[in-house]
């Protein structure tokens, strides 16, 4: 299997980088934030009950994106960990992502590009919380998934991405697979799972009003070989609003579900003041 990533990363990335033999010169955008977020509650002889807790996220979402003639290639990076201390209890993960999203793509017709997509997926530490069984490395479990499609992009803030051949490799360390229980849905023993299905990102950003923008990313899975009624499914949404060009407050919304990981709905939210750095 690590052989086929590499080849697929390979075609991926000669793919991209065989446009530069025009004569045309490539056109690159690139923008990218990096917030760290903070929030705190502080409590002492408060008679109506409260914990005093702190916590903080370190956050990094970077674009990088290629136009030349009918090519086009579109790259995010999404990276973001946050810590939380709360009084009398060890410090707990509040947040955990290493994502790249990369998609290729040759214009058809109107909106619609061919493409070719590529997204990795995995986390950076290990539960700092000893009592709960949860991913002890980096790239356990780690998710690469890739394929042909269909790409409906009507600006770079509305963009769908149909696949409907799209293998998946889930990787975890081995030692994390226990007798009659397989740990994000690799067996015991193995180290790792290959699926193929079907699957769609959806990404929309709009401004909600002046200062206050929206973004909303989507992905959605349905494995062919086992249980495709079972649609895995992620959808962020991170809302910011503005208030200087440095300080901002920002609200982050998370769902999950994949019953390989939990039978039922993950959520995450966060809220606090965020300051960012633009580059």
């Amino acid at each position: 299997m690590k052989k086929i990533l590499l080849i697929v990363l390979g075609l991926h990335l000669s793919l991209c980088y065989s446009q530069d033999t025009e004569e045309s010169k490539p056109n690159w955008t690139k923008k990218g934030v990096i917030t760290f977020l903070v929030n705190q509650s502080s409590f002492e002889n408060w008679i109506a009950g409260g914990i005093s807790n702190v916590s903080g996220t370190l956050g990094l979402n970077y674009d990088f994106n290629y136009q030349k003639n009918d090519w086009t290639w579109e790259n995010k990076l999404i990276a973001n960990f946050g810590l939380t201390k709360i009084k009398n209890q060890d410090t707990q993960k509040s947040s955990d992502l290493l994502e790249w999203n990369s998609v290729v793509g040759k214009k058809a017709k109107g909106y619609w590009y061919y493409s070719m997509f590529l997204n990795f997926k995995t986390q950076f530490a290990d539960d700092l919380d000893k009592d709960t069984k949860g991913p002890t490395q980096f790239l356990s479990p780690g998710y690469f998934q890739f394929g042909p499609g269909m790409l409906w992009k009507k600006s770079d803030n509305f963009k769908v991405n149909i696949a409907p051949a799209t293998s998946r490799l889930i990787v975890v360390d081995k030692n994390l697979t226990e007798p009659n229980e397989a740990y994000f849905g690799v067996e015991e023993g193995k180290s790792t799972r290959y699926e193929l299905g079907a699957s769609i990102g959806a990404y929309y950003k709009f401004n909600v009003m002046e200062n206050i923008s929206m973004e909303n990313i989507l992905n959605l899975y349905s494995n062919y070989l086992e249980d495709p009624q079972n649609v895995d499914l992620d959808y962020t949404m991170n809302m910011i609003m503005k208030i200087n060009k440095f300080i901002s407050a920002n609200l982050s919304y998370q769902t999950i579900y994949d019953d390989n990981a939990f039978r039922g709905l993950q959520t995450r939210q966060v809220f606090g003041i965020g300051i960012n750095y633009i580059f």
